[in-house]
């Protein structure tokens, strides 16, 4: 490609891969992402932002230029378990290279979108940063165990909210116009506690929830597909119950509901549906949306709620006409254009704040949370080059 974009991105690419292999070696679960957030700190400084900050929850926010038009490129530098380490054909967090591919915890999910929007800030201080433009990547914490919560807080209280985010969650390349949005509930059923050699003396708080197990199945099996971000589901990812001893009637039950919502479905109209259920309403049961209040690895609290609102951003918007002429620049080819299966931060930045959302990423999101997690190294060059080229796009508007 003889495009400036990807020959610049070329010349880094030694740094990045290197980059690349270092954060990945760094195992970094939600609520540890401490040392690694140091070591893109350091990476921001030697490649010579103008602002590095680590906010009180332990986003990293580098910055290079002043304008008044702010775009944002946010990559998660917290990551899933290993699982199995049977399952691996390599040490998880070896960052091994072999035929142009790179594996490891992450590297698909999604270190590698922070390596290359940090190295797009690399591109920029060489090529200069359009005057009207302030450029951020930022590495944001314990979006595994609560997405969206560090933009939450990026946007409430360290006041940044810019123009246009770039979601760098691996995307194959495409450019992604939004996802399903999710919810996590509580189904909880109450009963009378009894010996277990006469059961008739009690109220099973599990024979309430059989009826309502039956229902939520099929609730999930005639939720309409809605396009463009097709059905929305719900499943029951576990269940619980409680009495004095194994020998006793329940006399509390509970299950979690996975709630996956598409277009038009809101934390209100799913509650409703569940509420409406006959067996729900016979057992007189709760329903329940579960908060999220985990320290983040500094120590701080941030509560919200497990709701996660679904967001689309349309085809005609000035985003995703940018995406697209800047992909051209890039590439010199059209781009396609998708939407993402799993949720992204882009639940704050776009479902509850509002600012225009894009994705863009490296890596493939099947190889997301998988044993033997890889990228090609020529993803993470390409993405950085598209990164450069969509600034320059997005000053033109």
């Amino acid at each position: 490609m003889s495009n400036s974009h990807y020959a610049d991105a070329l010349e880094v690419k030694s740094d990045l891969v290197n980059f690349m292999q270092d954060i990945i070696r760094i195992p970094s679960l939600s609520s540890r992402e401490g040392a690694v957030v140091e070591r893109i700190r350091e990476e921001m400084l030697k490649i010579g932002y103008d602002e590095v900050t680590v906010d009180p929850m332990g986003n990293v926010l580098g910055r290079i230029g002043t304008g008044q038009r702010i775009i944002a490129f946010d990559g998660h530098c917290d990551i899933v378990d290993v699982g199995d380490p049977e399952l691996w054909d390599r040490e998880p967090y070896s960052a091994e290279i072999e035929d142009g591919i790179l594996y490891g915890r992450g590297a698909s999910d999604m270190k590698g979108g922070v390596a290359s929007s940090v190295y797009a800030g690399a591109l920029l201080k060489k090529r200069g940063i359009p005057e009207n433009v302030t450029f951020y990547a930022t590495a944001t914490v314990q979006e595994e165990d609560c997405d969206g919560l560090c933009w939450q807080y990026i946007v409430n209280e360290d006041g940044l909210r810019p123009d246009l985010v770039v979601i760098t969650e691996p995307t194959s390349l495409r450019i992604y116009r939004g996802h399903r949005g999710r919810m996590e509930v509580e189904v909880h059923t109450s009963g009378i506690s009894c010996h277990g050699s006469a059961p008739e003396r009690g109220d099973n708080a599990i024979y309430k929830m059989a009826g309502i197990i039956a229902d939520i199945e099929k609730l999930n099996e005639r939720l309409p597909p809605r396009n463009p971000l097709g059905k929305g589901t719900v499943t029951i990812s576990e269940i619980r119950s409680s009495s004095p001893s194994l020998c006793a009637v329940a006399d509390g039950c509970t299950i979690h509901l996975d709630r996956r919502l598409t277009i038009d479905e809101t934390e209100e109209t799913s509650i409703a549906e569940i509420l409406a259920l006959p067996s729900v309403k016979a057992a007189n049961a709760t329903v329940t949306v579960l908060d999220y209040g985990v320290p983040s690895y500094t120590g701080l609290t941030y509560p919200t709620r497990k709701y996660y609102p679904t967001w689309e951003t349309k085809l005609d918007a000035p985003s995703v006409k940018a995406a697209v002429a800047a992909y051209r620049q890039a590439f010199e080819r059209e781009p396609e254009l998708g939407y993402w299966t799993f949720s992204t931060n882009g639940v704050a930045t776009a479902g509850m704040h509002r600012i225009p959302t894009i994705g863009f990423g490296p890596g493939h999101e099947h190889f997301a949370h998988a044993p033997n997690e890889e990228t090609e190294v020529e993803h993470l060059v390409s993405a950085t080059a598209f990164y450069s080229a969509l600034v320059e796009e997005f000053a033109r508007e």
